[in-house]
């Protein structure tokens, strides 16, 4: 579990721009320290948690310190495989949906920081699940990434534009999915 954020990590934590942090920062609402010789700020844990519970931000993200991520798949034994990765990797609280509806009323309670969403769903195309997070500014921080067996450049292309973050062709493994969820989400890379 982390104990000193960066500015990003706080902003993201706290769901706020990193420019707010800052302000908070140099203003001295939220304390912190600068690495020496940088003008790197640093937030501790605890200090954090105290300017969350202060400006009555949610502490849920900063608690648990996983990242939320949902799966959203038809296909069970998929979603099992990717929770299982996901869940053994320790880094992420992990919530599933099997259909559209679902995924769409769950994306709005939960808040994921990140949807694993495939593009063929018996009720709804991933395209217009991406343009319903993007549609709503309160997801602006919700990465998605698509992923399915079609192949078409276009359909890749389509998906992009309507606001997925990137796309992963099936099959494939499951340490390039966490890999990829790394990079979007600004995690540090375990070493391997």
């Amino acid at each position: 579990m982390k104990t000193v954020f960066t500015t990003g990590e706080a902003a993201k934590i706290c769901k706020v721009s990193q420019q707010t942090i800052i302000r908070c920062f140099d203003s001295g609402q939220l304390k912190g320290f600068r690495v020496p010789g940088s003008r790197f700020r640093r937030i501790p844990r605890d200090v954090l948690y105290k300017f969350m519970k202060e400006n009555g931000i949610p502490t849920d993200a900063l608690e648990s310190g996983k990242r939320k991520a949902l799966i959203v798949d038809d296909d069970e034994e998929l979603v099992e495989l990717i929770s299982d990765a996901l869940s053994a990797d320790g880094r992420f609280e992990i919530r599933t949906a099997n259909n559209g509806f679902d995924a769409g009323m769950m994306v709005k309670d939960y808040h994921p920081d990140v949807i694993v969403l495939d593009v063929m769903l018996p009720d709804i195309n991933g395209r217009e699940v991406c343009q319903r997070v993007r549609s709503d500014p309160a997801m602006n921080d919700v990465r998605i990434i698509c992923i399915s067996g079609m192949v078409e450049e276009d359909r890749v292309r389509e998906l992009k534009d309507a606001g997925a973050d990137c796309f992963l062709r099936k099959p494939f493994e499951t340490d390039q999915l966490i890999e990829q969820i790394c990079q979007l989400l600004d995690i540090e890379q375990v070493g391997s």
